[in-house]
């Protein structure tokens, strides 16, 4: 192995290191929903509100930070990143009241926001093309383990060590990854700390606009939106209540679940990489089939009279952890539409639209929550739930519409271009 192949796996490593954390800080609220309802005596649709207030904020900073990543280089922004996400952890262990954890989780959000973006350009700029849709994947599935310490570490730290020193504990862990990247972090081989050029008002939007009118950009855009948030929807707050309250199950069991779900997504990641690089210009069908796939599971569970058999449900969260992988490639999409120098910006714009839909999920599940369970702080019923885990296929059927309706347009525009781009294994906007 050459001394740079060398260096791309260590840099590679140590930014995945990073996005494991933020993962983890981000997921880190999943299991300790009931415990949240107690401690700040909040109804479902505030504790929602913490949910909600993270994914806001980290859907509003894609874009920005896109621009950042580009104009200051990723080794920057991504220290950075870990730096706001150990303040709002910590600030999180401390809080006593329901002001103080929404400031605190707002921190998290903007911390969260400033990692995944600048890992997947170091790996566009260290690795060369034909491994980076393998490696972007690995990226995401792997990071996702963070949210296995999510999930069993971190009920088991709830309810042996108390509120402050389980989320103390992990604000500690930001501390580390930011060690190493102070280290062994360079932008790109040769050159530490990169800085792109000053960009004004103008340029920004100039760019902005070029990359969104790519048809590659906006069918990742829809792909991402599709795939993701009720994935990230049930391992970030109402995945664990469902489980247990909906379901039935024990805490411990229920978290096996979501651990299983995590574990499903890390054990699909390579196979959807290798599937989008080996079939190009099948990427959108691929993705269409994991929404199929979703769709399928749920309906399933929500149809069943009474509660679900143990068996189902473990088909449910092994078929959801494929929403993960299948949202990555909608950057696979993004990056084949645009070149370097737009890279994060595009990145930025296709992350924006799962974490939108998320939040979209969230609040509504929240509310229709308490319109059916009269508004108590924790008294869901399985009716409830059935109501409210209904409301994503209005997602999932505009999402549908989008993929198809910019397939399309993608797979027309790349005609024009190269008349063979269907024939090809190189990839293709589409």
């Amino acid at each position: 192995m050459s001394n740079q192949a060398r260096g791309a796996w260590i840099v590679w490593l140590v930014g995945l290191s990073t996005y494991f954390v933020a993962v983890f800080h981000r997921s880190s609220l999943a299991v300790a929903g009931l415990v949240a309802t107690e401690r700040f005596d909040i109804t479902a649709a505030q504790l929602a509100t913490f949910t909600m207030l993270q994914l806001l904020v980290y859907a509003a900073m894609q874009i920005p930070v896109g621009l950042l990543v580009d104009r200051f280089g990723s080794r920057t922004v991504l220290l950075t990143g870990a730096a706001v996400l150990t303040v709002g952890q910590a600030g999180f262990a401390l809080a006593d009241s329901y002001g103080a954890a929404l400031l605190a989780r707002t921190f998290v959000g903007i911390g969260d926001a400033m990692t995944f973006i600048c890992v997947l350009r170091l790996v566009n700029v260290w690795f060369a093309p034909r491994r980076v849709p393998l490696v972007t994947q690995l990226t995401g599935v792997t990071g996702q383990l963070g949210a296995i310490l999510a999930a069993v570490p971190m009920t088991w730290a709830l309810g042996n060590l108390g509120w402050t020193w389980a989320y103390g504990i992990a604000a500690s862990l930001g501390l580390a990854t930011a060690i190493a990247g102070l280290l062994f972090l360079h932008d790109e081989p040769g050159t530490r700390t990169l800085r792109g050029p000053s960009l004004s008002f103008g340029a920004i939007r100039t760019s902005l606009a070029t990359s969104w009118q790519q048809p590659g950009t906006r069918l990742g855009f829809w792909v991402h939106f599709t795939t993701q948030f009720s994935q990230t929807m049930f391992a970030l707050l109402w995945g664990f209540p469902f489980l247990v309250k909906g379901e039935g199950l024990s805490p411990n069991v229920a978290s096996v679940l979501i651990t299983l779900m995590v574990l499903s997504l890390i054990a699909a990641g390579p196979v959807m990489g290798w599937l989008t690089a080996r079939y190009p210009w099948q990427r959108s069908t691929i993705a269409l089939v994991v929404v199929g796939a979703i769709v399928s599971a749920w309906t399933l569970v929500l149809g069943w009279p009474g509660r679900a058999p143990l068996a189902v449900l473990v088909l449910l969260v092994v078929v959801i952890g494929l929403g993960g992988p299948g949202s990555m490639i909608g950057f696979d999409l993004g990056r084949t539409s645009n070149p370097v120098e737009r890279l994060a910006s595009a990145t930025g714009i296709i992350n924006q639209a799962g974490f939108v839909a998320s939040l979209t999920v969230v609040v509504a599940v929240g509310a229709i929550l308490d319109w059916r369970s009269g508004g108590g702080t924790a008294d869901y019923t399985p009716d409830a739930f059935r109501w409210a885990m209904s409301f994503q296929y209005v997602l999932w059927g505009l999402g549908a519409v989008q993929i198809v309706r910019y397939r399309l347009k993608g797979r027309a525009h790349a005609l024009r271009l190269d008349p063979l781009a269907h024939t090809r294994t190189a990839f293709q906007p589409s």
